[in-house]
């Protein structure tokens, strides 16, 4: 039997993806969940499970192209079948329904069905663990080169087909792709053209439409942190909490937690289909990670509910899965609020550029010892700066700066946060 696999839908409302890598070729035979493809969307890289056994026949795309939700993607032959040795089938309408007691996999995620009709989870494959045996190639047939996942998201970044690199029997290297992402010496040898692709292109297409769509307006202030330097000292000395990264940041988070439940208009969106203001009653904080696919949004659900300790933990998880090149969709959707940690760079503020559909975005800058006055004296203090960007339609200067007042008063004073609720 001949079967089509088209890209499914991958939620979110998402109409199209951009194919990263072809992990099968045509003419290899492929096991029900294996890996056939990473496509990359306006949110996150996914992997694309087969949803059959059987051989490949054709793969109707190439790396670099924009396929749509819907349209072909591979046409299989079912395990045990042979392909016709000339004709194709003509797409259907729609995808054809799998035989009577076959097996078919969900799309995106998760593996087969159980007998109870509820989806497995796929198993990761060990990082050490001795690949499967390839399919033996046909005549003529070049073997598709060995690449890494953190170099196959450098040459997709710098438009370079991995199949064309001559490397023998090793495996492409960061600086093969490099190479082959130099301009020809025909060209200008001072200047290199990077293709706009993948993340860079959906965030640069995201803050020119925050930029034009929201008035932005900013506030900032400069405080005195050393109290809240003091107690992460002690807390990184509690033997309980060792394993947990507990910094500057998770107190920033646990404040606007606190200062949205004051100021909740900060944490809403305005729906302008509706001409209503939506305002949630929980917050979905994201944090902006910056990786080599380009800034990600990643967002950490109900977050006000989470206590300091979970709050850091589940920070530092979805920083980790940012630059792991891991997110998914999901993880990227539906944030309310974020904070971006510019101090890392040894920045001490800016004006950040809001998540589109949110109402604020908090810069934390870096925090440094200097002269401060400090109860009628100057002494060394420890100093950050707060940098606000709003969106002028939902909050007034007044909002603003209250919101902005009880953020610095936790950092000022950490036991200001058992007055907030």
């Amino acid at each position: 039997m001949i079967q089509e696999f088209r890209l499914p839908d991958l939620g979110e409302g998402l109409t199209d993806a951009e194919l990263v890598q072809w992990l099968v070729a045509e003419g290899e035979a492929v096991a029900l969940n294996q890996t056939l493809a990473e496509v990359e969307t306006a949110k996150a890289v996914v992997e694309l499970p087969s949803p059959f056994a059987g051989a490949v026949q054709r793969l109707h795309a190439a790396a670099g192209d924009t396929v749509a939700v819907g349209a072909p993607l591979i046409t299989f032959t079912l395990a045990g079948e042979d392909a016709p040795p000339q004709a194709e089938p003509a797409p259907p309408a729609e995808p054809e329904a799998p035989a009577p007691g076959a097996r078919q996999a969900t799309l995106v995620g998760y593996g087969a069905l159980d007998r109870a009709g509820h989806p497995q989870r796929r198993a990761r494959r060990a990082a050490a663990a001795e690949p499967p045996p390839s399919p033996p190639r046909r005549e003529g047939e070049r073997e598709r080169p060995r690449s890494s996942p953190p170099v196959r998201r450098l040459a997709k970044t710098l438009g370079v087909d991995l199949a064309t690199l001559e490397v023998g029997e090793r495996p492409i290297t960061r600086a093969d792709v490099e190479a082959a992402a130099r301009p020809a010496p025909a060209g200008d040898p001072r200047v290199t053209r990077i293709p706009i692709r993948g993340v860079r292109k959906h965030t640069a297409a995201a803050m020119v439409r925050s930029a034009f769509t929201a008035p932005h307006a900013a506030t900032f202030v400069t405080i005195d942190v050393t109290e809240t330097q003091r107690l992460l000292d002690e807390l990184a000395r509690d033997r309980a909490l060792q394993g947990h990264r507990i910094g500057i940041l998770t107190v920033v988070a646990k404040a606007v937690c606190l200062a949205l439940g004051r100021t909740p208009v900060l944490g809403s969106r305005w729906d302008e289909a509706a001409t209503e203001i939506v305002q949630p009653s929980y917050v979905n904080l994201g944090v902006a990670v910056a990786t080599d696919r380009g800034l990600v949004v990643p967002n950490v659900p109900d977050a006000d509910a989470l206590s300091l300790v979970e709050l850091a933990d589940a920070l530092a998880e979805v920083v980790t899965t940012a630059r792991a090149g891991a997110l998914t969709p999901a993880q990227l959707s539906g944030g309310t609020f974020t904070i971006t940690n510019v101090g890392v760079f040894g920045v001490d503020g800016g004006v950040p550029i809001l998540n589109p559909g949110e109402a604020g975005i908090l810069a934390v800058g870096a925090v440094r010892r200097q002269p401060w006055e400090h109860e009628g004296a100057v002494a060394l203090r420890d100093v950050v700066t707060l940098s606000l960007s709003f969106d002028h339609r939902l909050a007034d200067g007044a909002e603003a700066a209250g919101f902005l007042m009880d953020v610095a008063g936790v950092l000022r004073a950490p036991g200001r946060a058992m007055l907030l609720r």
